[in-house]
């Protein structure tokens, strides 16, 4: 008989402490599994379960003051036992990690040519030439369009999609024989997320790669896992293949994670309902710059003549692929980018506002941004960051009735108040994103742009913001503009929905009907994709 193959990656009662002070948090609680070479292992939970830091603690990445114990076994060496040395040929060579937000992972005053040469020169790679057409080849790859055109590109000119997929290329430049994927797809749209997936599954095919996929959506691991390890609380509760997990759970915690999704209906649409904001032929075009004396020679028409009006206690989602201008379109309804076309704010046109004039209209136009840990400053705590807003806009409060009202905002964004004195990197990354939204509901605005605001949050609490949003919004007659791929999400909140793609508006309607009755043949695309439906004609999306 012969002996089964030892496994690429083991790791063995593995325990994670962290200690602030005299008091010591146990993060992850002797967790034990096993990854074979060309199989996938999807590590699912809540955020805060410890998915996050188990990974980083295979290649001992975690912040000082971490103490570990257990083995990390790799290929039977323990990288846990190791020295720096050998973990730095290791690193971004054998093993690579594609971490949850690429804003915060790639360096904003390098090219997008320099980031991904310089993987693959620290290991090796040689000749300027010969690295520039790795790094194209591997651009292409990740689905950017036109990669040798996006080597000068900086992060911040590229989209959260964009970006993501930018690291994605730098994990994969050496051909890691482990490649750990915390949460790759976050900030992916439907279809360029299906695309990723068969990405890293054929490149998994030809190269025997193994996968270590950290996530919260459940329906990815359908998609792109062997086996399952479910977390709770630092400890994992149950474990199997994919097949077995979702079609006979037995841990209680497991059904109840099957079981979440966004429920119930959003308002109906309603024509007649007094229009919050309004926006007529939209225009955001960005000058192409070329030669000596920089003179333009084209522009990037991120939002083309697009009109939208949302109207009180309701919401409208925009929905498109990532680059196809819909977090361009928000911040040009706020005025917080320059636009062309009207723009018609409580009755009162403001695209020709001055800055000092637009402040007192400000405390009724907020955001949520994408990405939670790129807006929330990292030297203030909660309590600040969430009642900065307050103190601009209302000076005479003291100090105690900001804090009252601060705990009355985390309280209603389901975050313990006591937790008000903390920083952003001591919350997981779903706590995060809910601090940003209990500092745009602080000041009890009348128009809400939602970028994204669900995407970092694992099922459970998607649907948890999402009835809160929905409660919020019966309340108070909020008005939201919902930006997002997650088409689950715009199906529970939006009143109506307009579809974008490469700037321009595709199609809208009445939210029902178009989920209902798409026509246009990349609206149903789109929503075969999310639905995991075949993109028919006269196909029907379940409302």
């Amino acid at each position: 008989m012969i002996p089964a193959a030892a496994p690429l990656l083991d790791i063995r009662d593995l325990s994670v402490s962290f200690r602030a002070g005299a008091a010591r948090t146990r993060a992850v609680d002797g967790v034990s599994f096993a990854l074979e070479s060309g199989r996938t292992l999807a590590l699912v939970g809540e955020s805060g379960s410890g998915k996050s830091v188990t990974a980083l603690s295979i290649l001992r990445l975690l912040a000082p003051g971490a103490e570990t114990q257990g083995n990390a076994l790799f290929d039977g060496e323990d990288l846990l036992a190791a020295s720096e040395e050998r973990l730095r040929a290791i690193r971004g060579a054998r093993i690579t990690m594609v971490f949850q937000e690429p804003m915060t992972s790639l360096n904003p005053l390098h090219s997008i040519e320099k980031q991904i040469g310089e993987i693959l020169e620290l290991h090796g790679a040689r000749g300027a030439e010969k690295i520039r057409a790795r790094v194209v080849e591997l651009l292409g790859e990740v689905g950017i369009p036109d990669p040798a055109d996006r080597l000068a590109a900086y992060p911040h000119q590229l989209s959260g999609g964009q970006r993501q997929r930018v690291m994605i290329a730098m994990a994969l430049a050496n051909r890691p024989d482990l490649f750990i994927a915390d949460e790759p797809t976050t900030a992916l749209d439907v279809t360029v997320q299906a695309q990723i997936l068969d990405l890293l599954k054929r490149l998994q095919a030809r190269h025997g790669m193994a996968m270590l996929f950290i996530t919260h959506d459940l329906n990815i691991v359908r998609k792109i896992a062997d086996d399952v390890a479910v977390m709770q609380k630092g400890r994992i509760v149950e474990t199997g293949p994919v097949a077995t997990i979702f079609s006979a759970p037995r841990h209680p915690y497991t059904c109840a994670l099957l079981a979440a999704e966004p429920k119930g209906a959003p308002p109906p649409f309603n024509a007649a309902a007094q229009p919050i904001v309004s926006a007529d032929n939209i225009k955001v075009w960005f000058p192409i710059k070329r030669g000596f004396f920089r003179r333009t020679i084209g522009y990037v028409k991120a939002v083309d003549g697009v009109s939208v009006t949302v109207r009180e206690g309701e919401t409208v989602g925009v929905v498109g692929e990532s680059g196809s201008g819909k977090t361009t379109l928000g911040l040009a309804l706020l005025r917080l980018i320059r636009s062309e076309g009207a723009i018609v704010f409580l009755g009162q046109r403001i695209d020709g506002l001055r800055f000092k004039e637009l402040r007192p209209i400000r405390r009724d136009m907020q955001i949520v941004f994408q990405d939670p840990y790129g807006s929330l400053s990292p030297r203030l705590p909660v309590a600040d960051i969430v009642a900065e807003g307050l103190g601009v806009q209302d000076k005479s409060l003291s100090y105690s009735q900001k804090r009252e009202i601060v705990a009355r905002a985390l309280a209603d964004t389901g975050l313990d108040p006591a937790a008000m004195d903390r920083y952003p990197h001591e919350f997981s990354g779903g706590q995060r994103q809910r601090i940003a939204i209990a500092r745009a509901m602080v000041l009890e605005p009348k128009f809400i742009v939602l970028d994204e605001p669900t995407s970092a949050l694992d099922m459970s609490v998607q649907a948890q913001i999402v009835d809160l949003l929905r409660d919020l919004q019966r309340r108070r007659g909020l008005a939201f503009l919902f930006i997002s791929h997650d088409l689950r999400v715009v199906r529970a909140l939006a009143s109506e929905i307009i579809v974008m793609r490469g700037g321009k508006l595709i199609e809208s309607g009445p939210a029902a009907e178009l989920l209902a009755h798409p026509k246009s043949d990349y609206t149903r695309a789109l929503f075969a994709a999310a639905f995991d439906m075949r993109a028919e004609e006269g196909s029907v999306i379940p409302v």
